[in-house]
């Protein structure tokens, strides 16, 4: 545990220092695109934060090279390599995106193209198990075509999901954690070694967000583009790859006697590989398929760009900026930690994951309240960046305590500055004057 933790660090230390770095190159380079119809920022804002991840990526591949610990992945796997050199073509054309915004179409064969590269070098889908079935080996057409496939839509979907301050970087760092504690579980429990090289992408992985998640959070100071959400996306769909197929059920050591029921319950970490792909990516999935399926309905490429995706509707229906985000992260770590739960047997691991799934629960159900505030303690005013801190009164400013009991507004707010509904200031409470109305405006229909 502790090389990947030791991995995690390097990973986003030089992702989070290289970020500032990047950001005046991009705004030198001319990366700083209009704002558009369909974005929620006020100000132009500077992509290319994918390069800081791409080399945040190599770091932390090139720190576990040198561990005692996860050389082996590299002497008996070409796994990372083949990760590497998809992560580096995909990450180009993504620059070429960020800088001059090249076509859908061409995007679509990079990624294909980024897939079959890391198929040709060995990370692909060999067998499935399926339930009821057994393992049910594929021909290399066949895995070839199911690898690129889910390459290509798990990109995408965290393509679509990139559409609010941190985001997707948040979002992604979220799942990668349920898979780096179901990977390593299987690894490290179990002492099967196909599982070492998708825990050591989930770790990097892990970094790379975190790297870059304080630069990107509300108000973001700089975007990670399309070089780097369709690079995480790359990412996250390497380690489920390398990890469907790779697991012996006899390697396992389950328990298979008794009834049906227990037989079936000691087999789920055989099937949980077939199901955690798909809990990762499935609130940007369903994003995805209700974006192609909402544009072909009215008649427009799946490919064109709208505001009618998951983070825009919560922005609509009165959401300020941060509770949206908030709100997608909750319903992001019930799911994926939820699949996970499924996995554990042991009463300590099961424990720890449900845990974290009934917090989400809770945090999902608190912020779906239309009068809650989540608000930074006072005691913790210092340790949070100046833009949490709660808002003090101007010096000499009359106090308005009458004024607000004669309004009837509790005192607890007299200190809370007004937030003004907007882009990035409504509430769940306040006045929908985010967007315009969709039956009068035809640009979105």
């Amino acid at each position: 545990m502790r090389e990947y933790l030791l991995t995690l660090c390097i990973t986003a230390a030089v992702t989070y220092l290289l970020t500032g770095p990047v950001r005046k190159f991009a705004i030198v380079a001319g990366a700083m695109p209009e704002i558009r119809a369909r974005d929620v920022h006020r100000e132009p804002t500077p992509r290319l934060g994918g390069i800081a991840m791409f080399f945040g990526l190599c770091a932390g591949l090139l720190v576990a090279d040198h561990l005692t610990n996860l050389d082996k992945v590299f002497d008996s796997s070409n796994e990372p390599r083949a990760l590497l050199s998809g992560a580096a073509l995909i990450w180009l054309i993504g620059v070429l995106d960020d800088k001059f915004e090249i076509d859908a179409l061409i995007k679509l064969g990079g990624q294909m193209i980024a897939a079959g590269v890391m198929v040709m070098q060995g990370l692909t889908i060999l067998w499935l198990p399926i339930p009821g079935v057994g393992t049910v080996g594929l021909t290399q057409w066949q895995g070839t075509l199911l690898t690129v496939a889910l390459v290509v839509i798990t990109i995408n979907a965290v393509n679509f999901v990139d559409g609010l301050d941190g985001l997707a970087a948040g979002m992604v760092c979220i799942a990668a954690t349920a898979f780096f504690l179901y990977a390593y579980r299987i690894w490290y429990g179990y002492g099967i070694e196909a599982a070492a090289p998708a825990t050591l992408f989930a770790a990097i992985l892990i970094g790379m967000c975190l790297g870059f998640l304080p630069h990107n959070m509300h108000p973001a100071r700089i975007f990670m583009g399309d070089s780097g959400s369709m690079l995480i996306g790359l990412v996250l769909a390497a380690g489920a790859i390398s990890m469907t197929g790779q697991i012996d059920p006899d390697a396992l050591k389950l328990n298979l006697g008794g009834s049906t029921r227990d037989t079936t319950h000691a087999m789920l970490p055989v099937f949980i590989p077939l199901v955690m792909p798909l809990t990762i990516i499935a609130i940007p999935f369903a994003d995805l398929v209700l974006a192609i399926v909402r544009r072909t309905w009215n008649g427009q490429s799946p490919f064109a760009a709208d505001r009618g995706h998951l983070h825009h509707r919560l922005l609509e229906i009165g959401h300020s900026h941060s509770r949206a985000v908030l709100i997608m992260y909750f319903w992001s770590a019930l799911i994926a930690f939820g699949a996970v739960a499924y996995s554990v047997h042991s009463a300590s691991g099961m424990w720890v994951v449900l845990t974290i799934v009934a917090l989400s629960f809770v945090g999902l159900i608190l912020l779906l309240l239309p009068r809650f505030t989540p608000r930074v303690p006072r005691w913790a005013q210092r340790v949070v960046p100046p833009r949490y801190r709660r808002r003090t009164a101007v010096s000499g400013a009359p106090e308005s305590s009458e004024s607000s009991e004669a309004s009837g507004a509790p005192a607890d707010d007299q200190d809370r500055a007004p937030v003004p509904a907007g882009v990035n200031g409504a509430t769940a409470i306040s006045a929908r004057s985010r967007f315009t109305d969709r039956s009068k405006d035809k640009s979105f229909s």
